[in-house]
């Protein structure tokens, strides 16, 4: 509790926090204004059938739900991050970029990964309307109005990707994550709205079942999103005249789920992605289309299957995604060129092999741990039967890794000020 007045006394960091808040409000507000010629009747019909759309509606942060000139969120710059992250595997020049050239070099690939969203979001844009068009979703567009509609949908989103920025700025948590969490809570209304209308007495034990566990699985998200190894690292010492140098001990912190989100993005898009191109390929192949509609909707239907494979694909993902983001032979290497080594382990390449088997070790625990929160809600709705009360596993990880984030953020400003005020 003081650390929460304390946001609102010290001065800097409450116009932080403020001004964080108030972009999030703009966000909204974008997020409330649709493109023209929806029907929404058949817009919500839509929603409530299919499973891609209310995917991309949670990376959207809930503006694709009502089609909005934000339909697309953050999405574009999130799959520009992820497809740069994936050419550093194949070009070395923009992985000594990201690893090597420190900020200046990460400024660089960032900027890259900013280009590459506008084309992204153009062809998504355009690849949207067409498919609702197709879905009977909004009213057939003229040329000149889908150019509009395309134009006004890619400035959306790279609006928003300038709002993340700018609260990324503030140095109080990560702005595309917290544009992310906005939408997710601002849904929340309208799930309790909806659990209360479905609500008659003989449930009472089903909603105390569902709050416990939604308990137990919120203690287990920060439970392992904290959880790491510690490697412990020692410097040598050298003596220069008179005065000796190094010779401290630290450690290397090796997180549990090292992936977060990521690996669910990925399975999820996997196995929708048969649905994506069925609803794609009936603007040129109505009959070819509806088998292919019929097959995932009997795949999808077969919940146990349908979970199977995505667990699978999950834990799958959480190892390649990490062996892209963490290369132990790279650390290795800048350990031994600091000075640094493992207590026990040759440095160069045995440390780099010691830190990788350790690393395949733990990512185990995390790619077990994001396969269960991510069939979780299957679990859940077979569990009550009640389609209303779905813990969904996503939204919660993200929502969870957030806030922590953003309170151990806001936790660095105080301590920095506290310190500032000790002469």
């Amino acid at each position: 509790m003081n650390k929460f007045l304390q946001i609102f006394t010290v001065g800097d960091v409450r116009k932080k926090v403020l001004t964080v808040i108030i972009w999030l409000v703009v966000f909204r507000i974008l997020a409330a204004i649709p493109i023209p010629g929806i029907n929404p009747e058949n817009l919500k019909n839509l929603f409530a059938s299919n499973q891609l759309f209310g995917f991309f509606n949670l990376f959207s942060g809930g503006a694709l739900n009502n089609l909005s000139i934000a339909m697309l969120g953050v999405g574009p710059y999130i799959t520009a991050t992820i497809i740069m992250q994936l050419l550093t595997m194949i070009f070395p020049a923009l992985k000594t970029m990201y690893y090597e050239e420190g900020p200046v070099g990460r400024a660089k690939f960032n900027r890259y990964s900013r280009f590459l969203t506008v084309p992204l979001a153009l062809l998504q844009s355009y690849g949207f309307l067409n498919l609702l068009i197709s879905q009977q979703a909004i009213n057939s567009l003229s040329p000149i109005d889908m150019f509009k509609n395309v134009i006004i949908i890619t400035a959306g989103s790279v609006i928003l990707m300038w709002i993340g920025e700018v609260i990324t700025e503030q140095k109080i948590g990560n702005g595309v994550s917290l544009l992310i969490f906005a939408g997710i809570i601002s849904g929340l209304p309208s799930v309790i709205q909806s659990a209360f209308i479905s609500y008659t007495p003989s449930m009472l034990p089903t909603y105390f079942a569902f709050i416990l566990i939604s308990t137990i699985v919120i203690a287990g998200v920060v439970f392992i999103s904290e959880g790491e190894r510690k490697i412990p690292i020692a410097y040598s010492k050298r003596i220069r005249g008179n005065k000796v140098y190094g010779g401290v001990s630290t450690y290397l912190p090796l997180k549990v789920n090292q992936a977060g989100v990521i690996p669910i993005i990925f399975a999820i898009s996997i196995l929708l992605f048969p649905q994506f191109f069925a609803q794609i390929s009936s603007i040129f192949a109505p009959d070819f289309s509806l088998r292919i509609q019929d097959l995932v909707t009997r795949f999808l239907n077969n919940q146990l299957i349908y979970g199977l494979i995505y667990f699978v694909l999950v834990v799958v993902f959480t190892y390649f995604y990490t062996a892209v983001s963490f290369d132990p032979k790279e650390i290795a290497k800048n350990l031994q060129q600091s000075g640094g080594f493992i207590p026990g382990i040759r440095p160069g390449e045995p440390s780099g092999k010691f830190l990788g088997q350790i690393s395949n070790r733990i990512t185990l625990f995390g790619a077990l741990f994001l396969g269960l929160i991510a069939v979780f809600p299957i679990f859940t709705q077979s569990l009550t039967g009640i389609q209303t009360l779905t813990i969904g596993g996503t939204a919660l990880l993200i929502v969870v890794s957030v806030a922590l984030e953003t309170m151990k953020q806001l936790d660095s400003q105080l301590v920095i000020r506290e310190y500032e005020g000790i002469k």
